[in-house]
């Protein structure tokens, strides 16, 4: 489960960091009949959906329009790609911070901001590392407790995040620190597998269900019980198949392909998607009921950009025991980096300056930068191993433009690429995407 310190830790309160600490805002108003007057104290979704964490009694306001994010830096406002938008102090907006007496906007209906003079001490996680996941920041610190307080419960988590901040290792450190921790940590990566095989995957089949069923088959739920079930980039998963998760969510029971029986497992469900479900479920890509019923607990990993003090942790983490330290030259240079890849660029670049040297490394990722800069063109390199650099170029191009494009919609990149989705995945990770 966890080490002897972390298992004391867990059975005592959360504490506070001394000096680390945050005016709570506030949002007060009317909305139709509705009044309003909310206490933020983490993420919160405003809308017209009755499930909404701030709900508003206004036609023109989406089901899900916006979502409020109380930071160190104080309350942020991001659009969810609303119908009619989201405006501050009469500015359409996509994304703003909110001062002190700001306004905001959301249909007619209009919110005060404001903001508690008393700081409020705030409980963070009081080790630099949760199970597999490491970060000495405040917002992973805050993270990390909110996480262990996840792990005590066994209603559905929804991990958020890009690409490479690792959503994975966080519902792994889920099930480690549960009570079920002894129990199968079972793995569904609905955007690597076709469309058609999905609800087989999940639920299993029956032999002679389909064309290759020779034998009956258990699927990822019914392989997981006593324990939990990670459904990765459950934001690819097709509107067709949405239902049936719904309803294996609200009844733990599963039927086979191809059978009429039904069979209760008991799992513990961990979704997780680099996709904005939100703005989906606004855009009809996505089944709303669904979205609650899996954002129960919701968490959302922070880039590495807006983390840069867990970069030299991190780097020194990944290098290989017995590898020289990397400068503090070196250090500072990479923390200021925009690791659009977060984590996983940095874990790839760590290992590319141990094995090539820092110099080289560093060389390659201003070469990967640039966009439309091909490699030059060296007479004394062997063809196939420009070639070979030629290609990997090309792919890191190409793919980070579709995913760009497409605002990171793996099945439709696939589409317009004319790729298969598990190949567009493969080289996501090859390439830390």
């Amino acid at each position: 489960m966890a080490d002897d310190l972390e298992t004391e830790l867990l059975s005592g309160p959360m504490g506070a960091l001394p000096g680390a600490t945050r005016n709570r805002p506030h949002l007060r108003g009317r909305s139709g009949d509705l009044a309003i007057d909310v206490v933020l104290e983490g993420r919160a979704l405003l809308g017209s959906a009755p499930d909404v964490d701030v709900p508003v009694d206004d036609p023109s306001v989406s089901r899900i329009h916006c979502e409020l994010d109380p930071r160190e830096d104080g309350l942020w406002v991001r659009d969810l790609g609303s119908l009619n938008g989201t405006f501050v102090d009469g500015v359409l907006v996509r994304e703003a911070r909110l001062e002190d007496g700001a306004t905001l906007r959301v249909g007619t209906t209009e919110l005060a901001v404001g903001y508690d003079p008393n700081p409020t001490p705030l409980q963070l996680w009081p080790l630099e590392r949760f199970g597999p996941l490491l970060g000495r920041s405040v917002p992973m610190r805050e993270l990390f407790a909110r996480l262990h307080r996840f792990a005590q419960s066994d209603e559905t988590v929804l991990v958020q995040g890009e690409t490479g901040t690792g959503k994975e290792l966080a519902a792994r450190a889920i099930h480690d620190m549960s009570a079920r921790y002894e129990a199968p940590f079972v793995v569904l990566d609905s955007g690597a597998i076709p469309e058609s095989l999905i609800e087989a995957e999940l639920f299993g089949h029956a032999r002679g269900a389909f064309t290759g069923a020779h034998a009956d088959r258990v699927g990822a739920a019914e392989a997981a019980h006593g324990g939990t079930l990670f459904l990765d980039e459950v934001g690819e998963l097709p509107l067709s198949m949405q239902p049936k998760l719904l309803r294996f969510l609200e009844s733990r029971t599963v039927r086979r392909v191809g059978e009429t029986a039904q069979r209760r497992v008991d799992v513990r469900v961990v979704a997780a998607t680099h996709r904005d479900l939100r703005d989906m479920v606004n855009r009809g890509a996505f089944r709303e009921d669904l979205y609650f019923r899996l954002a129960v607990l919701p968490a959302t990993l922070p880039p590495l950009r807006e983390r840069a003090e867990d970069v030299p942790l991190l780097a020194s983490h990944f290098l290989p025991k017995g590898a020289s330290p990397l400068s503090g030259e070196l250090v500072a240079e990479l923390s200021r980096r925009p690791w659009e890849g977060n984590v996983r660029e940095l874990r790839n670049f760590v290992a590319r300056a141990v094995a090539l040297g820092p110099d080289e490394a560093l060389g390659m990722m201003e070469g990967s930068s640039r966009a439309g800069a091909m490699p030059d063109v060296d007479l004394d390199v062997p063809f196939k191993e420009l070639r070979e650099a030629w290609v990997s170029h090309l792919e890191r191009a190409y793919l980070t433009a579709m995913l760009a494009r497409h605002g990171g919609n793996v099945t439709a990149v696939a589409q317009e690429a004319r790729i298969d989705r598990t190949y567009v995945h493969r080289l996501m990770k090859k390439h830390g995407l």
